[in-house]
């Protein structure tokens, strides 16, 4: 089998989009129409996870293929001084590196003043050739990036509307590599929405009003959960559909610069949002709603040899960025914990043994209203069952085939008892794998 010369890669992603928000996962609220074709002509992981729901340790493990318990494990936790990041493979590979957009990386003290004036050292941004970028955010009318070094050394003000300006960066980028068609590249584009404050621009916004959105089966019929649910998701959709409209503007210029024959999109979130689910809001639960991602590899022209559609592999946010080494035929390197999941797209490549489930975690609680205030760990299996544990303690187990919305908690039936310790089994062996400390019940 012939495989194309070696690609490019563009990873797209925003932050708490959870996989059910997509048309193509069939959430009536929205329209997606060119993240939909991108799953289409590609593949897309119904198994996708993120581990630890938050947006630091999310990132930390995106970039350095390591669990979060060993690099960033709390909110506004830094990427360990020194830690090499999966740019640093593409660098030695030969590719040119640039990223765009939020960052959350860079240890930023919430007692000093907003993150958006926040200069990321550049020793902290990843080793990335081109880099700008911003700690955090959260006003997308507002955003400010900085990047460059010494003299070089810039900060402004994005114009407009967060994901609309930097999509321009990227095109902007994308059209310099025209200039050097022999020479692969490596984009990230990391955009703050769709998380809060759930505004977009008008367009989008008047699509969707808070009395149209229908709510998921598992948020409760509780007057203040539902009045904040339809409020912020009527934005968050608006938001998402934003965020599609780019994807196509990035799909178009790959397509008119002649660079879609090599370049594949990986599209995914760091982690996702309740939005009332369970009747609770934002992240850092285990419920469906905020650790399941979308991810799609696609982009590249169809060719003999790729896979379309769905895959059920259970995929963590450490196996992207050994995955997108496989996708490009670099060897991954034995410090990332993660596993090669391109099996997923391309046919002749076998996917990994820990397909069938994998780890859940949140090591460091942020005590943010509307989080959990305790460290918990767990596993998700690819045969459609979840089970979590506190320290010490069993705390949730679900058996996802039959109830998808998790509505009836198994872990305390003594009828699931055995099935209950199988779960434990596995979550056992992925702490002993991970090196993860976690105290975990006797059961």
């Amino acid at each position: 089998m012939t495989y194309p010369k070696r690609p490019n890669i563009i990873w797209i992603f925003g932050d708490q989009h959870r996989a059910q928000a997509l048309g193509y996962a069939g959430d009536p609220n929205l329209h997606t129409p060119n993240i939909d074709r991108l799953k289409t002509e590609g593949v897309a992981c119904r198994g996708a996870v993120a581990g630890f729901p938050l947006c630091c340790p999310a990132r930390g493990s995106l970039l350095t293929g390591l669990y979060p318990h060993k690099c960033v494990d709390r909110h506004q936790g830094a990427l360990p001084e020194g830690q090499p990041t999966i740019a640093n493979v593409f660098n030695e590979a030969g590719y040119h590196t640039a990223y765009f957009g939020k960052w959350h990386l860079g240890g930023w003290p919430e007692d000093r003043g907003r993150a958006a004036y926040f200069i990321t050292d550049p020793d902290r941004r990843g080793q990335f050739q081109e880099w700008i970028g911003y700690e955090n955010n959260n006003s997308q009318y507002d955003s400010w990036v900085h990047g460059g070094r010494g003299g070089e050394a810039f900060h402004y003000r994005l114009p407009g509307y967060e994901t609309d300006a930097l999509t321009d960066l990227l095109l902007a980028y994308l059209d310099g590599c025209t200039k050097s068609p022999n020479q692969p590249f490596f984009a990230v584009l990391s955009v703050q929405p769709p998380h809060d404050p759930y505004m977009a621009p008008e367009k989008w916004m008047r699509r969707h009003t808070p009395g149209s959105v229908q709510l998921r089966r598992n948020v409760p019929d509780i007057p203040r959960v539902v009045e904040q649910a339809r409020t912020e998701l009527a934005g968050y959709y608006a938001m998402i559909e934003n965020l599609d409209w780019n994807v196509g503007r990035i799909r178009k210029v790959l397509a008119d610069t002649g660079l879609e024959d090599d370049t594949l999109i990986l599209f995914f979130s760091d982690h996702g949002d309740l939005h009332g689910s369970h009747g609770q809001f934002r992240k850092t639960s285990p419920y469906e709603e905020a650790i399941r991602v979308p991810f799609i590899i696609g982009g590249q022209k169809p060719f003999y040899g790729l896979r379309r559609g769905w895959s059920d592999a259970i995929l963590n946010i450490p196996d992207i960025a050994p995955t997108t080494l496989g996708l490009c035929g670099i060897e991954v390197p034995d410090w990332m914990q993660g596993s090669d999941f391109s099996g997923l797209r391309y046919k002749r490549r076998e996917l990994p043994d820990c397909a069938d489930s994998t780890l859940l975690q949140c090591v460091v609680p942020t005590r943010h209203p509307d989080s959990v205030d305790r460290a918990w760990r767990g596993v998700v299996t690819r045969d459609g069952w979840k089970y979590v544990a506190l320290e010490h303690q069993p705390w949730l187990m679900f058996n996802l085939k039959e109830d998808p919305h998790e509505l009836a908690n198994l872990a305390h039936n003594p009828f699931f008892s055995a099935k209950r310790k199988e779960l434990q089994d596995i979550l056992v062996s992925w702490l002993r794998r991970t090196e993860d400390k976690f105290p975990l019940p006797d059961l």
